[in-house]
Parts: structure tokens; C-alpha cells; sequence
């Protein structure tokens, strides 16, 4: 197997590794415009199967070579190259996979269905952390139950030792954070897909010691299309996203005040973005070299089997690698991109075309590909 994998960054990197891990990949080849700048845990497969190509993502005439003979494109890249970086590899005949979180975005990648059926390729957006693996574990409830009621799903990436006041550290791009913090989430609501405040809907979370409680409010992107899919089918269906206590309070009034906002105002004769503004004063104090990571997930089905009241739960607790210096971010979102084009390319994809990872992915085959690479999902069985 030949792999491309598109954006050489955090996720690409940890993408990159785990495909190199396998000894069926007979080449991965990482596309990105910078060619220099190669993550340390990855500078030992230079000399073999690892080669680094300068790719410009803006041109078409740039990607196209990169990626002719490949089996399959792993997009690490910003969301807005999905659609057009889809295009490319159905063209060059080569199954994709992207790390999704537009859902727009992700609709109108099906409108290339035809083109890759028509191909023989799979194409699945949406194959990080969330969106990814939460609606991958989310169908495997459901695909269990004879009836599903609802299904809750939480995440969140979190430093191992936090620093008030915010208590958090980037993990990944601080953009797309305040993007989620400052657009509706989805849910479904009595059986029918609704908007709701970012940062509303406080609750606690308790997980295992020393992590404990947590607290879960709403936010865009991480549930994608799955409202809409069962549309009239379950009662109830939302994604909220995990943080130390005291953090939505405290970004929620960030954002009503108005420092979020990325319409310019005139400030001494310049017109700046108050979003840029504030990114730039947080940034530094929020990027902490060094600063270890965790992820938390939990997935939670209740439903009925055998007519009696049942909860599937699915659990992750995920950690900073010392060994490698792989964030957990890193993970639990490049790893299963990596893994799911690898499932692509071997098996465990339940048709060609284009599919979200809910509708094509074989739950059980993920997660047990998830555990071979250290990532461990508890599952729960709960009466009532």
C-alpha cells in the first residue's frame, strides 16, 4: 500500500507514524509546502519508506502528482481543501479520507458520490476524533439495540496539569476551537435536528480518578451529519465538549463581550479583528511546550434489547506518549485517520462511494484497530 498524506502538521504527522507502523504500507509520502520542518518522531523512516514532497494544496497541478500510484490520501489539511483535494483523488483513482468538521462541507462531498462508486473508491470525511470515532462508537450502540432512545456523546482535550484561568492548553488549532465556541451546535431534539447555543447546556461528567469531575457544555462540529441521518428515528442525540470546571463561564463571557468576533473594528485609525487580536494575547500563554495532554471521550446508548432497558457505554481515557512525544490529540485524531485508510485500502469498509464513518466504517474492526495502537475504548454494559 502507497499513502499520501496531505499536511505535514500535528495530525499528519501522527497519521504519517501510525501508517509506518504497519509493515504491509510500502510508502507514505507527506505532501505539504514546507519540506524542512519533519517531527522529530518521524526523522528515523527518512532514509526508507517515509519521503517528504512540496505540495501546494491551492494547486491543482501541484497535488495531482503527489498523488498518482496511491492506494489512498489521508487530508490533514484545513477543512476547506476537503472538497476540492476529494475531487483530486477520485480522479487519480485513489481511495480519501479527511479529518472532516464542516458539515457543509462534508454534504456537498456527497454530491461526488456517483464519480467515486464509478471509480471503485471509498471516500469518508469526517475520521478524526470527533467527528470520527465518537460516531463510530455511537453506531456500534446503536447497531446493538433493538430500540435507541438516545445517544449523548462528550469529548474533550485537555492538559494533564492545568494552569488557571482558563485551565486549558492548544491542542490543536485555536481557529477551529473559537469556531466552536462561537457557532450553533446540532443536536437532535425530539426527533428532529436543532441548533443550539455554543457554550450553553452545562452539566458535570465524572470520570475516574485523578481526572474526576468534568463539565460538558455544547459545541459545533463534533456530532456531523448524524442528526439528520436519524431524523425522526431516536428521540434524542447531542455532542458537548469537555473541559475543567469553570472554563465555559469564563469563555462565555469572552464571547458575549464581543472579543471573539472576527468583524473588524476601527481601533486608532486600523480596523483589526477582535478574534486575531485575541488569538494573538492568548496564543503564547496557552501553547505550552512540553505541557502533557489528555483526551477524555464518552459515548453513552440507551435504548432497549430483549425489551428490557439497556446503556451501552464506551469510555476512552487517552494520554500524552513520553515515549514518542505524541500528544494524545495526536492519537485519537491522526491515528484513526490513518487507521481508516488503511481499512479502506485492506477491508472493514462496507461499500465504495462516498460515506460517513457512522454509515461505512465496521465499528467492531475500528475499535479493535484502535486497540493495537494503544487506544483503548472501555465498553459498558448498564441495565436501565
Amino acid at each position: 500500500m502507497k499513502f499520501l498524506v496531505l499536511g505535514g502538521g500535528a495530525q499528519g504527522s501522527a497519521a504519517a507514524y501510525d501508517l509506518l507502523q504497519n509493515d504491509q504500507v510500502e510508502e507514505v509520502v507527506i505532501g505539504d509546502q514546507r519540506t524542512d520542518n519533519v517531527a522529530s518522531f518521524l526523522q528515523p523512516f527518512l532514509d526508507g519508506r517515509l519521503r517528504m514532497e512540496a505540495v501546494d494544496a491551492t494547486d491543482e497541478t501541484s497535488v495531482r502528482p503527489a498523488m498518482e500510484g496511491m492506494d489512498a490520501v489521508v487530508c490533514a489539511l484545513p477543512y476547506y481543501f476537503n472538497l476540492p483535494m476529494t475531487r483530486l483523488a477520485i480522479e487519480a483513482g485513489a481511495h480519501f479520507a479527511d479529518l472532516g468538521g464542516n458539515t457543509q462541507i462534508v454534504e456537498d462531498q456527497r454530491e461526488l458520490d456517483e464519480e467515486a462508486r464509478g471509480q471503485g473508491v471509498s471516500v469518508i470525511p469526517d475520521c478524526g476524533l470527533a467527528p470520527g470515532m465518537v460516531n463510530i462508537l455511537a453506531q456500534a450502540g446503536i447497531e446493538e439495540l433493538d430500540d435507541v432512545e438516545s445517544v449523548r456523546m462528550w469529548v474533550g482535550g485537555l492538559p494533564q496539569n492545568p494552569e488557571p484561568p482558563l485551565n486549558y492548553q492548544i491542542v490543536y488549532s485555536m481557529e477551529g476551537v473559537l469556531d466552536y465556541y462561537t457557532t450553533p451546535g446540532l443536536v437532535l431534539h425530539e426527533g428532529e435536528p436543532a441548533d443550539v447555543e455554543a457554550l450553553t447546556g452545562l452539566e458535570q461528567v465524572s470520570f475516574p480518578e485523578p481526572l474526576g469531575v468534568l463539565e460538558a457544555f455544547y459545541t459545533a462540529g463534533g456530532i456531523s451529519t448524524l442528526p439528520f441521518r436519524y431524523r425522526g428515528q431516536l428521540r434524542t442525540m447531542e455532542y458537548k465538549t469537555l473541559r475543567y470546571p469553570g472554563h465555559a463561564h469564563i469563555m462565555k463571557a469572552i464571547r458575549d463581550l464581543g472579543l471573539l468576533s472576527d468583524e473588524p473594528v476601527a481601533v486608532d485609525g486600523a480596523r483589526i479583528s477582535p478574534r486575531q487580536f485575541f488569538i494573538d494575547r492568548v496564543t503564547p500563554k496557552l501553547k505550552r511546550p512540553g505541557g502533557k495532554d489528555l483526551v477524555a471521550l464518552r459515548v453513552e446508548i440507551r435504548g432497549s434489547r430483549d425489551q428490557d432497558p439497556h446503556t451501552i457505554r464506551f469510555d476512552l481515557l487517552d494520554y500524552f506518549d513520553e515515549g514518542t512525544g505524541i500528544t494524545a490529540m495526536m492519537r485519537t485524531t491522526g491515528f484513526s485517520l490513518a487507521l481508516t485508510g488503511v481499512m479502506q485500502c485492506t477491508g472493514g469498509i462496507r461499500e465504495a462511494g462516498v460515506r460517513t464513518p457512522d454509515e461505512t466504517i465496521e465499528p467492531l474492526a475500528y475499535i479493535d484497530g484502535l486497540a493495537r495502537r494503544g487506544v483503548q475504548v472501555q465498553r459498558t454494559d448498564l441495565d436501565g
